[in-house]
Formats: structure tokens, C-alpha cells, sequence
């Protein structure tokens, strides 16, 4: 593999880790890391259903139809859970599996003569993204996958600088959020449509099924580090660059997946915080990541 095409995937990988990351930090600090799960099944019927409608495979019309599908399984999430009466796992379990099957089915149906296949959507191939480019005006300005993600990665960072204190308040304690005025279900629905877009747009390089391990375990293993808001989203910055850097070379050693060492890699790193931990801690109880005060 060229030089040029590894730092590509490797800055691809990182990009989406990052992207997922720092978006999951707020859905592990809510105890709700499973509805990033939910979402990044549920935004399948939503891409499918733009394509039908607009006859088109463009980036617009595909957002449209993931932040809108991500809004509807929160919606449903939220309908079963209060109106429903169901546990919260119960509502997730319900909505995401129901919206994923229906976009399987969707695929199946019509999708037949078009490129877009659910091996595909589901597990991504990050090794071929160098060979999609954009062109403007005739001249290939970069890869597409890493055009897309930059994008993401802009509107997030906005989006976190703007609303960095009604997300932190109500990420910790949403009653008390609400009791001092902030509107928590507007500020839950926009942090779904970020994840949502986060989602599509690691479709081409991860899938959706692997994604779910950058929006979980990079944000989990940084609150086992610290227990300060602003700390744990560079640790998570910081754990992507490792995630991506040692699963691409774990891949070229395995001759695997690249997108799947990757999220192997994000594990072990986990499971050796998990380790160190304990060890530098002795016989003392480690504490819950939601215990004391992130600030």
C-alpha cells in the first residue's frame, strides 16, 4: 500500500473516531450510550428513503434522510419509554431493531440496481476510501471520506463550543437543567441529529455497525480517567489518534479489516485503563465513572 493511501485511511479512521467520540461523550455521560447504538441503525431506513425519493446518491439528500430518521427513533425512544410505559433498554431495543430491519428490507427490495448494498452500509471498507474523490471544475481537490469527515468534524466542534454549558448541565443532571430554563428536549434532539450525521457519513469508511464502538468505548475509557468534562473530550481526541494509528497496523500485520482492528484496538486500550486502574489502586474499589463531579 502506498504511503499516501495509508495516511489517508489512518487520517480517515481517525477523523470518524474523533467525530463519534467526542458526540458519544455526551450519550455515556446521559447513561444513554445505547441510543447512539439505536441511531446508528435506525438512520438506514432514513438514507434508503432519501434515495428513493430524491433518485440520487448525493451527500444532501443522505443527511436529510439520517438526521431526520435520528430525530424519529429518539421520538419513538422516548414515546415508548413515557407513553409506553416500557424500561428505557426495553424502548431502545424496540425502536432501533424495528427501524434497522425496515431498512434491510428497504435495501433488499429496491436497492438491487444501485451501489448501495447492506454488507456494505453495514460494515464499510475504510481501505478503499484514497479511490473517491471530489472533483471540482475538472481538478480532483481530496478524498471524499475525508472532505465529509472534516465537515463533520467542523460542525461538531461549533456545535459543542456553542452549546458546551446547557450540554454539560443537562448531560449531568437534566432535571436540574430544566429547572433553571435550559430546553433539555431541544438540546437531547439536537445532540441526535449530530450523532445521526456523525453516523452517515462513517458509513462508506466503518459501517454502521462498527461505528457504535468509537461513539462507546473511546468516551468510556476516558471517564475512567477523569472525571472533568473539558480533560475527557481530549482523552478521547487522544484515544482515536491511537485507535486509528494502531489498528491500521495491526491490520497490515493480521492482513484483516482495518476498520475492525481499529475498534479492537479501542478496546484493548479500555480494558488496559481498566487494568491499570486496578493495579495502581491496589485492593481499593474502583468508583463508578459516574461518581463525584465532572466539571
Amino acid at each position: 500500500m502506498l504511503m499516501s493511501d495509508a495516511l489517508i485511511i489512518i487520517s480517515v479512521g481517525f477523523l470518524v473516531a474523533v467525530n463519534a467520540g467526542v458526540a458519544g461523550s455526551f450519550m455515556v455521560l446521559r447513561k444513554l450510550s445505547m441510543i447512539g447504538d439505536a441511531i446508528s441503525h435506525a438512520v438506514l431506513p432514513g438514507i434508503i428513503i432519501a434515495y428513493l425519493i430524491a433518485g440520487q446518491r448525493e451527500n444532501f439528500f443522505f443527511l436529510a434522510g439520517a438526521a431526520l430518521m435520528g430525530v424519529v427513533v429518539t421520538l419513538m425512544i422516548e414515546w415508548f419509554n413515557k407513553k409506553g410505559r416500557l424500561p428505557t433498554d426495553a424502548s431502545i431495543g424496540l425502536s432501533f431493531t424495528f427501524l434497522f430491519a425496515v431498512g434491510i428490507i428497504l435495501i433488499s427490495a429496491y436497492t438491487d440496481s444501485v451501489d448501495i448494498d447492506a454488507e456494505c452500509v453495514l460494515f464499510g471498507e475504510i481501505a478503499l476510501v484514497p479511490f473517491y474523490t471530489y472533483t471540482v471544475f475538472g481538478y480532483e481537490i481530496g478524498t471524499k471520506a475525508l472532505w465529509d469527515n472534516l465537515f463533520i468534524l467542523a460542525l461538531i466542534i461549533v456545535f459543542v463550543l456553542a452549546m458546551y454549558r446547557p450540554l454539560a448541565i443537562t448531560s449531568f443532571n437534566e432535571e436540574y437543567g430544566q429547572s433553571i430554563g435550559i430546553r433539555t428536549r431541544s438540546i437531547r434532539l439536537l445532540l441526535m441529529v449530530m450523532v445521526s450525521l456523525t453516523t452517515v457519513f462513517a458509513f462508506e469508511s466503518v459501517g454502521a455497525i462498527l461505528v457504535v464502538a468509537f461513539l462507546v468505548i473511546p468516551p468510556a475509557t476516558a471517564l475512567l480517567i477523569s472525571r472533568r468534562l473539558h480533560h475527557m473530550l481530549l482523552i478521547t481526541v487522544l484515544l482515536a489518534f491511537f485507535s486509528a494509528v494502531g489498528g491500521f497496523f495491526l491490520a497490515e500485520l493480521i492482513d484483516g479489516s482495518i476498520a475492525g482492528a481499529m475498534s479492537v484496538v479501542s478496546g484493548l486500550l479500555f480494558i488496559g485503563v481498566v487494568f491499570g486502574k486496578k493495579f495502581i489502586q491496589g485492593p481499593k474499589k474502583i468508583l463508578s465513572p459516574h461518581q463525584g463531579v465532572l466539571k
